[in-house]
């Protein structure tokens, strides 16, 4: 048996024994639900729930999960697939069938919610103790192409251990990735007849970078043995706007109260630090390229124009920073409470306002300055077609410490390549930025 196989079998058991303790867990939820609301449920063992979980995994093994080696978010969103899947395939089961009467569909309903936020989680802990500081099982792969492309894979499969893959040598790999950047339709094409001779895993990456092919139509032409790739504009479709749209809306309902009360602890410690106003409104570019104010917390002092003046006499170097990144290194204009709150990114928080306004979204483009409309270039137009978000893209690929340039490009990516889901990991992600205080200042 090969260590892949070896692996793959390991992470199915091991998802198998959490399916089943999933069903211990939302058993002990079910029977604490208040009887008052929910009626009683007959008693209901593993044995009798045995072919749910057996339909669960099923749909796991459909899904793919133990054939690739995905990035995380990619295998939590097949996992969730498979499990929505498994939910609604049980569901016509018991209805069709005469043991509808045996099942809870309550207690069904809480273990699949419960498996959707389990199982990634337990999968994530499994592989980590599989392929995280233990070479065994991972697949050294071959890695050939452009120098550049090539390095960044090279550093991508060393950082992300969950892909359970190493670079390898060209004497000895399990599987290839060819990266088709600068070679010759040729040149690839012998790289592919070479390679897959012997080898059962060869992946190409394709020459365009600022598409996401995961979530393309591939279309066949059989006569001409060809295929046509369907690219579009994610975020300039009708229904997807209006997905993103209500998304908004129903984050931000959720999340006013909670906002009302850090509001109140906020504005207090703002007003103790410096007296003045508790909220900094300026004007930013939004959809269609329509001027609005966005909402912040005050973040510096009140006379910050002569302080940053004087700063900046002294420290001349500053000057040439801001003009490659649009910061500054240490800003002196920020007060102490300021200072935390951009560092955790709370000083952005008031801008639920303007997303309840209809201005912004959660995820999206960052809000441009008047100012840097002239520096978009040819990314203006498509920047400019959706609305600003709080977070986004480029908040979670590294903040201060990407160039200008490199934010438009991340958010032009991000406008051709819009999912729901997409913003779901977006916003995962940025909490987790916002704690480890990554790139902030």
């Amino acid at each position: 048996m090969s260590k892949k196989l070896l692996a793959n079998w390991i992470v199915a058991i091991a998802d198998i024994l959490v399916l089943i303790i999933v069903f211990y867990i939302s058993l002990a939820i079910r029977v604490n639900l208040p009887q008052d609301i929910f009626p009683t449920m007959q008693d209901i063992s593993i044995q009798d729930f045995g072919f749910i979980i057996f339909i669960s995994f099923i749909m796991l093994v459909y899904e793919n999960i133990y054939r690739f080696r995905y990035d995380f978010w990619q295998d939590t969103l097949n996992v969730i697939k498979a499990l929505l899947l498994s939910y609604i395939l049980v569901l016509a089961i018991l209805s069709l069938s005469k043991i509808n009467l045996e099942y809870s569909r309550t207690f069904i309903t809480i273990y699949f919610m419960t498996a959707v936020l389990i199982v990634p989680i337990a999968k994530r802990f499994t592989k980590k103790a599989l392929f995280k500081g233990n070479k065994f099982f991972r697949i050294s792969t071959l890695l050939i192409g452009d120098d550049i492309e090539t390095q960044i894979l090279t550093r991508e499969l060393k950082d992300n251990w969950y892909l359970g893959q190493i670079p390898a040598q060209e004497t000895s790999y399990d599987s290839v990735i060819i990266v088709s950047k600068n070679l010759s339709k040729d040149k690839l094409n012998s790289y592919i007849t070479k390679y897959t001779q012997n080898i059962k895993d060869v992946f190409v990456v394709p020459y365009v970078t600022q598409i996401n092919f995961a979530h393309s139509n591939i279309l066949e032409l059989s006569n001409i043995r060809n295929n046509l790739i369907q690219i579009e504009n994610k975020l300039l479709i009708k229904s997807n706007l209006f997905i993103k749209n209500l998304f908004d809306l129903i984050v931000s309902i959720i999340v006013l109260p909670i906002f009302l009360i850090i509001h109140i602890i906020i504005s207090i410690a703002i007003k103790l630090d410096d007296s003045g106003s508790i909220f900094f409104k300026q004007q930013r570019l939004g959809k269609d390229g329509k001027v609005f104010e966005v909402y912040k917390y005050r973040t510096m002092y009140q006379d910050s124009d002569d302080i940053l003046q004087q700063y900046l006499q002294n420290h001349p170097q500053e000057i040439e920073y801001y003009q490659k990144y649009h910061k500054y290194t240490n800003d002196p204009r920020i007060t102490k409470i300021g200072k935390f709150l951009r560092s955790t990114s709370l000083d952005e928080l008031p801008q639920i306002l303007n997303v309840l306004k209809g201005e912004m979204s959660i995820v999206g483009p960052r809000p441009y300055m008047l100012d840097e409309e002239s520096l978009l270039y040819s990314v203006k137009d498509l920047i400019l077609q959706v609305k600003p978000g709080i977070t986004g893209l480029w908040q979670v690929s590294g903040r201060n410490n990407l160039t200008f340039q490199e934010r438009t490009e991340l958010e032009s990516w991000y406008i051709k390549n819009w999912s729901l889901w997409f913003d779901f990991v977006i916003i995962v992600k940025t909490i987790k930025v916002v704690f480890l205080k990554v790139g902030a200042r």
